[in-house]
Protein backbone atom coordinates (compact mmCIF):
# COMPACT_ATOMS: atom_id res chain seq x y z
CA UNK A 1 0.00 0.00 0.00
CA UNK A 2 2.97 2.60 0.88
CA UNK A 3 4.42 1.75 -2.67
CA UNK A 4 1.46 2.30 -4.30
CA UNK A 5 0.65 5.55 -2.70
CA UNK A 6 4.57 6.84 -2.66
CA UNK A 7 4.09 6.28 -6.72
CA UNK A 8 0.80 7.79 -6.71
CA UNK A 9 2.63 10.90 -4.89
CA UNK A 10 5.33 10.95 -7.80
CA UNK A 11 2.89 10.72 -10.28
CA UNK A 12 0.91 13.76 -8.91
CA UNK A 13 4.30 15.89 -8.61
CA UNK A 14 5.51 14.66 -12.38
CA UNK A 15 1.85 15.97 -13.19
CA UNK A 16 2.27 19.40 -11.15
CA UNK A 17 6.07 19.93 -12.42
CA UNK A 18 4.81 19.66 -16.32
CA UNK A 19 2.02 21.71 -15.92
CA UNK A 20 4.41 24.16 -14.19
CA UNK A 21 6.02 23.99 -17.38
CA UNK A 22 3.57 24.45 -19.79
CA UNK A 23 2.08 27.68 -17.78
CA UNK A 24 5.36 28.98 -18.13
CA UNK A 25 5.27 28.84 -21.80
CA UNK A 26 1.90 30.59 -21.72
CA UNK A 27 2.78 33.06 -19.36
CA UNK A 28 5.58 34.20 -21.34
CA UNK A 29 3.92 34.65 -24.31
CA UNK A 30 1.04 36.22 -22.70
CA UNK A 31 4.17 38.86 -21.62
CA UNK A 32 5.79 38.60 -24.75
CA UNK A 33 2.32 40.60 -25.98
CA UNK A 34 2.91 43.72 -23.69
CA UNK A 35 5.38 46.04 -24.90
CA UNK A 36 5.49 47.72 -21.17
CA UNK A 37 6.31 43.98 -19.70
CA UNK A 38 9.19 43.59 -22.40
CA UNK A 39 10.63 47.04 -21.96
CA UNK A 40 10.90 45.52 -18.31
CA UNK A 41 13.22 42.82 -19.39
CA UNK A 42 15.09 44.66 -22.05
CA UNK A 43 16.13 46.96 -18.65
CA UNK A 44 17.25 43.76 -16.89
CA UNK A 45 19.20 43.19 -19.55
CA UNK A 46 20.97 45.81 -20.14
CA UNK A 47 21.59 46.44 -16.16
CA UNK A 48 22.66 43.01 -15.66
CA UNK A 49 25.07 42.43 -19.99
CA UNK A 50 27.95 44.14 -18.36
CA UNK A 51 28.68 41.69 -15.43
CA UNK A 52 26.94 38.76 -17.53
CA UNK A 53 29.46 39.15 -19.57
CA UNK A 54 32.74 39.50 -17.61
CA UNK A 55 32.34 37.08 -15.49
CA UNK A 56 33.96 34.18 -18.43
CA UNK A 57 35.67 36.88 -20.56
CA UNK A 58 39.14 36.43 -19.38
CA UNK A 59 38.71 32.18 -19.50
CA UNK A 60 40.02 31.08 -23.17
CA UNK A 61 37.97 28.25 -22.99
CA UNK A 62 34.30 28.73 -23.79
CA UNK A 63 32.52 27.56 -20.77
CA UNK A 64 29.04 27.60 -21.76
CA UNK A 65 29.47 25.37 -24.63
CA UNK A 66 31.00 22.97 -21.64
CA UNK A 67 28.22 23.80 -19.78
CA UNK A 68 26.09 22.36 -22.90
CA UNK A 69 27.92 19.19 -22.97
CA UNK A 70 27.78 18.74 -18.95
CA UNK A 71 23.97 19.22 -19.93
CA UNK A 72 23.56 16.77 -22.53
CA UNK A 73 25.51 14.16 -20.51
CA UNK A 74 22.93 14.74 -17.40
CA UNK A 75 19.71 14.58 -20.10
CA UNK A 76 21.67 11.17 -21.33
CA UNK A 77 22.07 9.52 -17.98
CA UNK A 78 19.00 10.73 -16.60
CA UNK A 79 16.73 9.05 -19.75
CA UNK A 80 18.70 6.21 -19.15
CA UNK A 81 17.03 6.11 -15.58
CA UNK A 82 13.64 6.68 -16.87
CA UNK A 83 13.89 3.94 -19.45
CA UNK A 84 16.19 1.35 -18.35
CA UNK A 85 15.15 1.44 -14.43
CA UNK A 86 11.72 2.78 -14.53
CA UNK A 87 13.14 6.10 -12.20
CA UNK A 88 10.12 8.36 -11.23
CA UNK A 89 12.53 10.60 -9.06
CA UNK A 90 14.48 11.04 -12.53
CA UNK A 91 11.45 12.04 -14.20
CA UNK A 92 10.61 14.87 -11.64
CA UNK A 93 14.70 15.65 -11.84
CA UNK A 94 14.20 16.12 -15.36
CA UNK A 95 10.77 18.16 -15.28
CA UNK A 96 12.55 20.49 -12.26
CA UNK A 97 15.32 21.25 -14.54
CA UNK A 98 13.68 21.51 -17.80
CA UNK A 99 11.67 24.35 -15.61
CA UNK A 100 14.72 26.20 -14.34
CA UNK A 101 16.69 25.97 -17.95
CA UNK A 102 13.30 27.47 -19.26
CA UNK A 103 12.87 30.46 -16.93
CA UNK A 104 16.40 31.61 -17.06
CA UNK A 105 16.77 31.52 -20.61
CA UNK A 106 13.53 33.51 -21.18
CA UNK A 107 14.62 35.81 -18.30
CA UNK A 108 18.09 36.44 -19.53
CA UNK A 109 17.87 36.33 -23.23
CA UNK A 110 14.31 34.84 -24.49
CA UNK A 111 11.83 37.51 -24.01
CA UNK A 112 14.49 39.62 -25.96
CA UNK A 113 12.93 38.88 -29.52
CA UNK A 114 9.88 41.18 -28.70
CA UNK A 115 11.48 43.64 -27.88
CA UNK A 116 10.85 47.49 -30.69
CA UNK A 117 12.24 46.76 -34.02
CA UNK A 118 15.54 48.91 -34.20
CA UNK A 119 14.00 50.66 -37.64
CA UNK A 120 10.13 50.82 -38.96
CA UNK A 121 10.30 49.07 -42.25
CA UNK A 122 7.53 48.08 -44.56
CA UNK A 123 9.28 44.59 -45.24
CA UNK A 124 5.82 44.05 -47.48
CA UNK A 125 7.06 46.35 -49.89
CA UNK A 126 8.39 46.01 -52.96
CA UNK A 127 12.29 46.74 -53.11
CA UNK A 128 12.84 48.29 -56.40
CA UNK A 129 15.45 46.11 -58.45
CA UNK A 130 17.60 49.28 -59.88
CA UNK A 131 18.21 50.07 -56.24
CA UNK A 132 19.19 47.13 -55.65
CA UNK A 133 21.61 47.09 -58.55
CA UNK A 134 22.95 50.44 -57.37
CA UNK A 135 23.83 48.96 -53.88
CA UNK A 136 25.46 45.86 -55.76
CA UNK A 137 27.64 48.30 -57.65
CA UNK A 138 28.32 49.99 -54.16
CA UNK A 139 29.23 47.34 -52.38
CA UNK A 140 31.30 45.81 -55.12
CA UNK A 141 33.26 48.65 -55.49
CA UNK A 142 33.86 49.07 -51.86
CA UNK A 143 35.04 45.25 -51.55
CA UNK A 144 37.71 45.80 -54.28
CA UNK A 145 39.22 49.01 -52.35
CA UNK A 146 39.53 46.87 -49.37
CA UNK A 147 40.49 43.92 -50.59
CA UNK A 148 43.52 45.00 -52.15
CA UNK A 149 45.38 46.50 -49.02
CA UNK A 150 44.32 42.98 -46.71
CA UNK A 151 46.83 40.38 -46.00
CA UNK A 152 47.02 36.78 -47.75
CA UNK A 153 48.08 33.45 -47.35
CA UNK A 154 50.61 31.55 -49.75
CA UNK A 155 47.91 30.67 -51.52
CA UNK A 156 47.05 34.03 -52.08
CA UNK A 157 43.89 34.36 -49.74
CA UNK A 158 42.61 36.54 -47.25
CA UNK A 159 44.03 36.28 -44.11
CA UNK A 160 43.27 37.45 -40.54
CA UNK A 161 47.23 37.72 -39.01
CA UNK A 162 46.42 39.26 -36.03
CA UNK A 163 42.48 37.80 -35.28
CA UNK A 164 42.82 38.32 -31.47
CA UNK A 165 43.43 42.20 -31.80
CA UNK A 166 40.42 41.82 -34.48
CA UNK A 167 38.00 40.91 -31.90
CA UNK A 168 39.24 44.21 -29.51
CA UNK A 169 38.50 46.30 -32.68
CA UNK A 170 34.91 44.65 -33.05
CA UNK A 171 34.02 45.79 -29.05
CA UNK A 172 35.81 49.32 -29.98
CA UNK A 173 33.89 49.89 -32.90
CA UNK A 174 30.67 49.48 -31.43
CA UNK A 175 30.98 52.72 -29.56
CA UNK A 176 31.29 54.60 -33.02
CA UNK A 177 27.59 53.51 -34.20
CA UNK A 178 25.56 56.66 -34.45
CA UNK A 179 22.73 56.83 -31.81
CA UNK A 180 20.06 56.96 -34.40
CA UNK A 181 20.97 53.32 -34.86
CA UNK A 182 21.90 51.94 -31.77
CA UNK A 183 21.23 52.91 -28.06
CA UNK A 184 22.41 50.18 -26.07
CA UNK A 185 25.15 50.80 -23.54
CA UNK A 186 28.76 49.24 -24.77
CA UNK A 187 30.50 46.64 -22.18
CA UNK A 188 33.87 46.79 -23.55
CA UNK A 189 34.27 43.28 -22.42
CA UNK A 190 35.81 40.98 -25.03
CA UNK A 191 33.98 37.85 -24.81
CA UNK A 192 34.21 36.10 -28.29
CA UNK A 193 35.50 32.51 -28.93
CA UNK A 194 36.29 29.65 -30.43
CA UNK A 195 33.65 26.79 -29.98
CA UNK A 196 34.66 23.30 -28.54
CA UNK A 197 32.14 22.15 -31.18
CA UNK A 198 33.98 24.12 -34.06
CA UNK A 199 34.22 20.79 -36.42
CA UNK A 200 30.54 19.55 -36.03
CA UNK A 201 29.54 23.42 -36.50
CA UNK A 202 31.04 23.73 -40.29
CA UNK A 203 29.24 20.81 -41.02
CA UNK A 204 25.50 22.41 -39.56
CA UNK A 205 26.03 25.96 -41.37
CA UNK A 206 25.91 27.52 -38.50
CA UNK A 207 28.55 30.29 -38.26
CA UNK A 208 28.23 30.99 -34.47
CA UNK A 209 26.40 31.40 -31.67
CA UNK A 210 25.32 33.51 -28.51
CA UNK A 211 25.32 31.39 -24.98
CA UNK A 212 22.50 33.57 -22.96
CA UNK A 213 23.66 31.31 -19.73
CA UNK A 214 27.34 32.18 -19.85
CA UNK A 215 26.91 35.34 -21.69
CA UNK A 216 29.56 34.19 -24.22
CA UNK A 217 29.68 34.30 -27.76
CA UNK A 218 31.23 31.50 -29.82
CA UNK A 219 32.13 30.88 -33.62
CA UNK A 220 33.17 28.45 -35.95
CA UNK A 221 37.09 28.65 -35.86
CA UNK A 222 37.21 26.73 -38.76
CA UNK A 223 35.56 29.51 -40.89
CA UNK A 224 37.45 31.49 -43.71
CA UNK A 225 38.66 34.48 -42.57
CA UNK A 226 36.54 36.43 -45.35
CA UNK A 227 33.53 35.41 -42.92
CA UNK A 228 35.13 35.93 -39.52
CA UNK A 229 34.67 40.06 -38.93
CA UNK A 230 31.58 39.54 -40.15
CA UNK A 231 30.33 36.58 -37.84
CA UNK A 232 32.36 38.18 -34.54
CA UNK A 233 30.29 41.60 -35.15
CA UNK A 234 27.18 39.86 -35.55
CA UNK A 235 27.52 37.44 -32.57
CA UNK A 236 28.87 40.38 -30.23
CA UNK A 237 25.68 42.26 -31.23
CA UNK A 238 24.05 39.71 -29.73
CA UNK A 239 25.73 40.23 -26.63
CA UNK A 240 24.62 43.98 -27.05
CA UNK A 241 21.41 42.91 -26.57
CA UNK A 242 20.04 42.47 -30.51
CA UNK A 243 17.92 39.02 -30.46
CA UNK A 244 16.83 39.08 -34.05
CA UNK A 245 19.28 37.90 -36.32
CA UNK A 246 18.72 40.26 -38.88
CA UNK A 247 18.98 43.25 -36.15
CA UNK A 248 22.23 41.68 -35.15
CA UNK A 249 22.84 41.14 -38.75
CA UNK A 250 22.96 45.28 -39.18
CA UNK A 251 24.45 45.92 -36.22
CA UNK A 252 27.50 43.81 -36.58
CA UNK A 253 27.27 45.32 -40.10
CA UNK A 254 27.56 48.96 -38.93
CA UNK A 255 30.28 47.57 -36.33
CA UNK A 256 32.58 46.99 -38.84
CA UNK A 257 31.52 49.65 -41.12
CA UNK A 258 32.15 52.56 -38.79
CA UNK A 259 35.60 50.56 -38.13
CA UNK A 260 38.87 51.92 -39.33
CA UNK A 261 39.75 48.19 -39.80
CA UNK A 262 40.31 47.18 -43.73
CA UNK A 263 39.66 43.89 -42.88
CA UNK A 264 36.45 44.14 -41.13
CA UNK A 265 34.82 46.50 -43.26
CA UNK A 266 35.92 44.42 -46.26
CA UNK A 267 34.44 40.82 -44.52
CA UNK A 268 31.08 43.12 -43.85
CA UNK A 269 30.61 44.81 -47.45
CA UNK A 270 31.19 41.23 -48.83
CA UNK A 271 28.42 40.03 -46.30
CA UNK A 272 25.75 43.08 -47.87
CA UNK A 273 27.07 42.67 -50.91
CA UNK A 274 26.09 38.78 -51.08
CA UNK A 275 22.80 39.24 -49.31
CA UNK A 276 22.26 41.86 -52.32
CA UNK A 277 23.01 39.79 -54.67
CA UNK A 278 20.94 36.91 -53.24
CA UNK A 279 17.65 39.06 -53.87
CA UNK A 280 18.19 40.82 -57.20
CA UNK A 281 19.10 36.58 -58.25
CA UNK A 282 15.35 36.12 -58.07
CA UNK A 283 14.68 38.90 -60.49
CA UNK A 284 17.66 39.53 -62.48
CA UNK A 285 20.30 36.21 -62.46
CA UNK A 286 21.92 37.52 -65.57
CA UNK A 287 23.01 40.33 -63.37
CA UNK A 288 24.08 38.72 -60.60
CA UNK A 289 26.53 37.12 -62.53
CA UNK A 290 27.45 40.03 -64.35
CA UNK A 291 28.77 41.39 -60.52
CA UNK A 292 30.64 37.93 -60.12
CA UNK A 293 32.29 38.49 -63.21
CA UNK A 294 33.74 41.67 -62.32
CA UNK A 295 35.11 40.98 -58.93
CA UNK A 296 38.66 41.34 -58.65
CA UNK A 297 41.59 38.56 -58.97
CA UNK A 298 41.51 39.03 -55.09
CA UNK A 299 37.95 38.63 -54.04
CA UNK A 300 37.55 35.74 -56.72
CA UNK A 301 40.35 33.97 -54.86
CA UNK A 302 38.30 34.38 -51.56
CA UNK A 303 35.04 32.85 -52.94
CA UNK A 304 36.60 30.02 -54.26
CA UNK A 305 38.09 29.51 -50.71
CA UNK A 306 34.49 29.93 -49.17
CA UNK A 307 32.90 27.61 -52.11
CA UNK A 308 35.92 25.20 -51.33
CA UNK A 309 34.85 25.22 -47.48
CA UNK A 310 31.14 25.08 -47.88
CA UNK A 311 31.76 21.99 -50.47
CA UNK A 312 34.03 20.32 -47.99
CA UNK A 313 31.06 20.48 -45.65
CA UNK A 314 28.40 19.92 -47.07
CA UNK A 315 26.10 17.30 -45.56
CA UNK A 316 23.01 16.61 -44.32
CA UNK A 317 23.27 18.49 -40.80
CA UNK A 318 23.43 21.58 -42.79
CA UNK A 319 19.64 20.98 -43.91
CA UNK A 320 18.92 19.69 -40.56
CA UNK A 321 19.99 22.49 -38.77
CA UNK A 322 18.73 25.34 -40.71
CA UNK A 323 14.54 23.47 -40.78
CA UNK A 324 15.30 23.57 -37.12
CA UNK A 325 16.72 26.98 -36.73
CA UNK A 326 13.75 28.28 -39.10
CA UNK A 327 11.36 26.76 -36.72
CA UNK A 328 13.17 28.31 -33.94
CA UNK A 329 13.01 31.87 -35.64
CA UNK A 330 9.38 31.17 -36.43
CA UNK A 331 8.54 30.39 -33.17
CA UNK A 332 10.21 33.86 -31.63
CA UNK A 333 8.06 35.96 -33.79
CA UNK A 334 11.13 36.06 -36.62
CA UNK A 335 11.72 35.53 -40.17
CA UNK A 336 12.22 32.42 -41.35
CA UNK A 337 15.75 31.59 -41.94
CA UNK A 338 15.15 30.98 -46.00
CA UNK A 339 14.90 34.95 -46.92
CA UNK A 340 16.55 37.15 -44.38
CA UNK A 341 14.61 39.90 -46.05
CA UNK A 342 14.55 42.20 -42.98
CA UNK A 343 18.23 42.90 -43.62
CA UNK A 344 17.82 44.36 -46.81
CA UNK A 345 15.48 46.51 -45.80
CA UNK A 346 17.34 47.58 -42.82
CA UNK A 347 20.65 48.21 -45.39
CA UNK A 348 18.24 50.23 -47.61
CA UNK A 349 17.22 52.45 -44.91
CA UNK A 350 20.21 53.27 -44.03
CA UNK A 351 21.51 53.67 -47.43
CA UNK A 352 18.68 56.44 -47.75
Amino acid sequence: MNRLNNKSFLNKRNIIWASLWLAQILTFYLLSLSEVTVQYFVRFYEWQKAFHQSLFSKITTSVGDILYILLIVGLVYKLYLIIKKKSQSSVIQLLISLNILYFVYQIFWGMMYFQPPIMQVDTKKEIPIEKLKSLSIKYLKLCIQDREVLQENKNGVFELKNFEQSKTDIIAAQSKIPSEFNQKQITNFVNLKPSIYSHIMSYTGILGYYNPFSGEAQYDANLPDSYKGFTLSHEAAHQLGYAREQEASFIGFLTCQYSDKAELRYSANLYALKNILINIQQVDPNWVKTILEQYSQKMRRDRNNELAFRNQHDSILSSIFSWTNNLFLKSNRQEGSVTYNYFIYLLLNYET
